[in-house]
């Protein structure tokens, strides 16, 4: 029995041992996920923590005794997306001539305060407006969410209610400061907020009072929003001094193996032929960096500089530090990718991702635990099988891959 077939089984087994009761609750559209009195019950736990952790009693009542349980909290926290999506997708969302021409307007605009802000912290403007147009869109949407209301339902939900008990405390110490009044604190459906999104807990380290009007207030001064923004990135380790990555060209017959993270220094991989887009030798500078192919060997290459980590700390996705990346140099003045990313390539689901995750299991090649995530283990895993069958290891799941396979693509 293979360890799909096995999977399967016990997967049956398992619901057919589930109570009556539970699948009536799952298949109950629309029915809430925690009782009042629950939710009531929390809210108190969550009063005494905000009052231990230092915020002011009439704070902590006034603010739980408007926080409502949002449903609608849940069921985005529960939603996974159906399909991962492609770079290409990902990428041409997020880096169009809208946003780049937005982008370019308002470094002319803004120039004073962000080149104080360049003094201050080290981070370019270009990439202070590459994070504001990929985080709100250059301030036209915050989110609608009362903040501690979302904040508090998912901290009273048991999956991550550590994280978020924390986050919400944050949130009335911010409240607690006066740094901006409830009915004002609106956010994403998660907690984030202000221009920049910062969390709670960001908020409370890193955000700055840049205007000096006695109010640290990311969502009504831009001064603070992107002074607290270069304060983030500068925490993180922002070198000033080297951009964060570039895209490059490959040669004939790379070894891709080569792209599974390892950083090697700039003059290597000068000797392994990678060239800059214009066909050009790299700059022999004292670095190091990490070749990334986000759309397998057939779509552009980068290599991520230690910036390009940085931009990680901000949000852990290559594809997002691409476009944070790729977007400053266009709103710089820098043209578009030489090979822009294939907009033909499959978009996988989840249920597809898993099947993936335990053939190639079945096949000798472990990718750890079955998650539907393409994460390093799987690509290392597709990166051995393609070099078994005589394929270019660069550890993505083409089409060519999936029929090998026998796992049919969506597209």
């Amino acid at each position: 029995m293979t360890r799909t077939t096995l999977r399967r089984v016990i997967t049956a087994l398992t619901l057919s041992a589930l109570p009556l009761a539970v699948h009536a609750e799952t298949a109950a559209a629309g029915e809430p996920t925690m009782t009042q009195s629950a939710f009531s019950e929390c809210k108190g736990t969550l009063h005494s923590r905000a009052v231990q952790a230092g915020v002011s009693e009439s704070t902590a009542t006034s603010v739980l005794a408007e926080v409502q349980y949002l449903e609608r909290v849940i069921e985005l926290d529960r939603r996974q997306p159906e399909f991962t999506t492609t770079f290409a997708d990902y990428f041409n969302r997020r880096v169009n001539e809208a946003r780049i021409t937005k982008g370019r307007e308002l470094l002319k605009e803004h120039n004073e305060l962000l080149a104080r802000v360049t003094d201050a912290t080290g981070v370019p403007a270009p990439y202070l407006l590459a994070f504001w147009g990929l985080e709100t869109n250059f301030g036209s949407y915050f989110g609608k969410m009362q903040v501690p209301s979302a904040l508090a339902t998912l901290a009273c939900d048991p999956r991550r209610t550590t994280f978020f008990t924390e986050q919400f405390v944050a949130a009335l110490q911010i409240i607690d400061e006066g740094a901006i009044p409830l009915e004002q604190m609106e956010g994403s459906w998660a907690g984030a907020m202000g221009h920049v999104q910062f969390m709670p807990t960001v908020f409370l380290k890193h955000a700055v009072d840049a205007d000096e009007d006695g109010r640290r207030d990311l969502w009504n001064s831009l001064p603070d929003a992107m002074m607290s923004a270069g304060r983030f990135l500068q925490s993180m380790g922002w070198d000033g001094d080297y951009r964060w990555g570039r895209e490059v060209l490959i040669p004939r017959n790379f070894d891709f193996n080569l792209a599974d993270g390892r950083r090697l220094p700039l003059s290597q991989w000068n000797q392994l032929g990678i060239t800059d887009v214009y066909g050009q030798a790299l700059d022999d500078e004292p670095i190091s960096a990490a070749l990334v192919v986000p759309a397998g060997h057939q779509g552009p290459a980068f290599l991520a500089y230690n910036n390009f980590r940085v931009i990680m700390g901000w949000n852990r996705s290559e594809f997002y530090a691409i476009s944070v990346g790729h977007l400053a140099d266009r709103i710089a003045g820098a043209g578009g990718l030489k090979n822009p990313p294939p907009e033909d390539q499959p978009a996988l689901s989840r249920d597809q991702v898993i099947q993936l995750q335990d053939t190639l299991s079945d096949k000798g090649y472990p990718s750890g635990k079955a998650d539907g995530i393409l994460g390093s283990n799987t690509r290392k895993a597709i990166r051995a099988f393609q070099k078994s069958e005589g394929m270019i290891a660069d550890g993505f799941p083409s089409a060519q891959l999936l029929k090998k396979l026998g796992i049919q693509a969506d597209n």
